[in-house]
């Protein structure tokens, strides 16, 4: 059946496209539980999903403005016939991004190396602070588009400087993690990527796909297991966030095989697990970086395992 769209088609549009506009200004002021909760239920509807899309493509678009210190032409596409509503809000838009035209910082590269004991921490450019883990690889790449953050190993900790007009992006492999103003833990293992909130809000997508992105708030953590590609999400204590860098983790019923990850950024060779069920083994305990063979030593006291040596020195832990 064909559908002829008339003038009260026209008059629901408008109105969507006044709904989107109103969301999309108060998605980017930090919104509250209650706001984030009615969001959701309004863009369960596919014609508000596809109107919010709009504007958040049409932002990508004009972002690019920045580039270059005079007008230039959007990149040329085939959307749906603006309307009305759609239109003022590319006005709008098109005075922020005008509004900063001119004042792009310089460009700003660091690598970061760290060594295998010892936490570190950096004042960047922006105002925010890095903190890096032990045995962690970190480049930082800031331009004055975009604020971008590579985590090649290990696990840094970042207190966000807020810029709603250039969002922190912190990548990890496939990975990716954007936030605003906000403070988050990173972690990369050999088996594990997890994503730990302090305070604020995170998008963290796994795989990189910005349409799956998973939503984290304050006390929220996001465990990826990078072999089976599975994502578990659980609360967290406000202390429980980055207590590395205190020196010393504690930890209640962890599984073996999370804890042995987190363990071997605090050693030169790291401890392998075998295979099967041994990972699924519950433990609670304490761990000092600074120390983290006596843990090692201390897991046969507390769960069924052993510690065997291999020919090439490393150490295994195996079913006892």
């Amino acid at each position: 059946m064909t559908h002829f769209s008339g003038p009260h088609d026209d008059l629901d549009s408008e109105q969507i496209d006044t709904q989107a506009a109103s969301w999309f200004a108060r998605n980017r002021n930090d919104p509250d539980r209650a706001a984030r909760k009615a969001f959701d239920a309004w863009i369960s509807d596919p014609a508000h999903a596809r109107a919010y899309a709009q504007f958040e493509q049409l932002w990508v678009d004009l972002a690019q403005l920045q580039q270059l210190s005079r007008p230039i032409p959007l990149p040329r596409r085939q959307p749906p016939r603006w309307r009305p509503a759609l239109a003022v809000a590319a006005a709008v838009l098109c005075a922020v991004q005008a509004a900063n035209l001119g004042t792009s910082q310089a460009p700003y590269i660091q690598q970061v190396a760290a060594q295998e004991k010892g936490a570190r921490a950096f004042k960047l450019p922006d105002g925010s602070t890095l903190y890096v883990n032990a045995n962690t690889q970190v480049k930082v790449d800031f331009s004055a588009q975009q604020r971008d953050i590579y985590l090649q190993q290990g696990q840094l900790y970042l207190e966000v400087a807020a810029d709603k007009e250039s969002p922190l992006w912190v990548h990890s492999g496939a990975a990716q993690v954007r936030v605003v103003g906000t403070a988050f833990d990173v972690r990369r293992g050999q088996r594990q990527l997890v994503v730990s909130v302090a305070h604020g809000q995170v998008a963290f997508s796994p795989d990189g796909k910005p349409g799956e992105m998973t939503l984290l708030g304050a006390r929220q953590q996001a465990t990826y297991d990078l072999q089976k590609g599975t994502l578990r999400q659980q609360n967290l204590d406000s202390d429980q966030v980055a207590d590395w860098r205190s020196g010393h983790l504690a930890f209640r019923n962890r599984e073996l095989a999370s804890l042995v990850d987190e363990l071997n950024l605090y050693r030169h060779q790291p401890v392998q697990l075998a295979e099967g069920s041994l990972g699924a083994y519950k433990v609670s305990g304490n761990l000092d970086v600074n120390d983290p063979d006596a843990l090692v030593k201390a897991l046969p006291a507390l769960i069924p395992v052993k510690t065997v040596t291999q020919a090439n020195g490393q150490l295994k832990i195996e079913a006892r």
